[in-house]
């Protein structure tokens, strides 16, 4: 089976984490063999394909290398720059295109508040020592004459976290900014920025478990596994990670039934909450919105509490997360979870580590779970959460009538307005569900793929437990 992918990117990064993943295991993790990666992926003789040349394209290739060995441990963020895959995207801002008509109207010079647009030989020309960026030209041109240029990292991120390092003319993250979401790693076409990767570690840790008779590896995988293949069943994917060398698999969506129960009767306690199950929100929250902090939910993420539940009866497991999501291999490092989750990889290391394992899913019959409700797996799309927690509400005795006002939000920039409004007393909703990235867990930065046809999958993955209550789930999460 061969991994359907969005991007060249995409496919380049699973070629270098494919080729780590098979050093693993394979015990051969040696400074020659990860230097000889490159040569491996572009032969002598190549023609270049991406850069200016084989030996640049090279260089690129061994910096992936880098992160896919853990990265730069000196720089604690999950995400890095790749300097040398940088393009330096020379982007001018406000700029008049070919299509400016001339026309008589000049809606543009009159909605500039700097008065930079004047009109000169019938076109429109922009003064840039006077131009602020604000983009009300383009906003008013009849023809669309006028575009917004921005470089793809800096319009990606909705937190400002990212602009140009005037002295390296390369892409810079902020620290104190960032929220570890990833959208810049998908966004950037030269995929001069990409995530740590901790597979080698989730590697040895099965490796090291000796068939499991150490101790037992877990993976627990997120519900947005629905949506991941067009060709293969979920169950399929189960089967895979056995072969793997896991001892068992379970479904954070599990865990999810269960913070959709606590955190309802949470949100019945305190009348106004947010969610804590996208710890990319959570940063956000405590990096800009300090004041708000005290109003995130107390449960753990799914991811979290599926992890603490097998803890508490295996008290010896080292389980692996496996999502779309970057921001959770932040939470596995720097949260008050991180000694739940032994690590994280997504789901684009996990085709790399199938693929150097030469597991083939489309060979497996599947292997059912069916432990979680149709609830708690649809944490995985925007408005799922906020669907769990209010069927948490109905299920419970006594508390039906208390009313949900939920806001849904789909990606930062409408996270962010939401808590704007709370901070300043705007909101009337009571509850805040928030999902840094569009469409929820399924539109995360290291899914297989994002296009609409996934979305259609996930939905009858969703719904093939959907006669099961969230209360008959949490029964038998409690009971494991």
């Amino acid at each position: 089976m061969t991994p359907r992918f969005d991007t060249d990117v995409q496919e380049l990064k699973h070629k270098v984490l494919k080729e780590v993943a098979a050093l693993a295991l394979n015990d051969a993790l040696t400074p020659e063999n990860t230097l000889s990666i490159s040569e491996k992926i572009i032969p002598d003789g190549s023609k270049p394909t991406m850069r200016c040349c084989i030996y640049k394209e090279r260089a690129i290739i061994n910096q992936r290398v880098k992160l896919a060995l853990g990265g730069n441990l000196r720089n604690p963020n999950v995400v890095e720059v790749l300097p040398i895959a940088c393009d330096e995207c020379p982007v001018d801002g406000i700029t008049v295109t070919q299509a400016c008509r001339g026309c008589i109207a000049h809606s543009c010079m009159n909605a500039c508040p700097k008065e930079a647009i004047s009109i000169v030989n019938r076109r429109a020309t922009i003064d840039k020592d006077k131009c602020v960026e604000c983009g009300r030209c383009a906003q008013v041109c009849s023809y669309g004459a006028i575009l917004k240029l921005e470089r793809p990292c800096e319009k990606a991120c909705k937190v400002k976290a990212i602009s140009m390092n005037p002295e390296t003319q390369k892409a810079s993250i902020k620290l104190d900014k960032c929220v570890s979401c990833g959208a810049c790693v998908y966004q950037c076409p030269f995929g001069a920025i990409s995530d740590k990767s901790f597979i080698t570690k989730a590697i040895d840790l099965v490796k090291h478990s000796f068939g499991n008779k150490n101790y037992h590896t877990y993976a627990v995988i997120a519900p947005s596994i629905g949506a991941q293949y067009a060709d293969i069943k979920a169950e399929q994917v189960y089967e895979g990670l056995l072969k793997l060398g896991f001892y068992k698999v379970a479904e954070a969506a599990w865990g999810a039934d269960a913070v959709a129960y606590y955190e309802a009767e949470e949100l019945v306690k305190e009348g106004f909450l947010t969610s804590s199950c996208c710890p990319a929100f959570v940063n956000l929250v405590q990096k800009n919105y300090p004041e708000l902090a005290d109003k995130v939910s107390q449960n753990p993420s799914p991811m979290a509490m599926m992890a603490l539940n097998i803890r508490r009866k295996d008290p010896t497991a080292e389980i692996v997360f496996i999502g779309p999501c970057i921001a959770k291999k932040y939470e596995t490092l720097y949260t008050r979870t991180k000694n739940a989750v032994s690590c994280v990889i997504t789901f684009e290391e996990m085709q790399a580590w199938f693929d150097a394992a030469g597991v083939d899913l489309s060979e497996l019959e599947g292997v059912q779970l069916a432990d979680a409700s149709s609830f708690g797996r649809g944490f995985a799309r925007c408005g799922g959460l906020a669907d769990a927690v209010a069927e948490a509400i109905r299920e419970m005795e006594g508390k039906e009538d208390f009313k949900l006002q939920a806001l849904s939000c789909n990606g930062l920039a409408e996270c962010n307005a939401a808590l704007m409004k709370k901070s300043r007393n705007l909101l009337k909703e009571n509850f805040i569900e928030g999902m840094a990235c569009d469409g929820g867990c399924i539109g995360g930065p290291a899914c297989l793929s994002h296009s609409a046809k996934n979305r259609a999958i996930f939905a009858r993955y969703e719904n093939q437990e959907k006669e099961k209550t969230i209360s008959e789930a949490l029964g038998a999460f409690e009971k494991n």
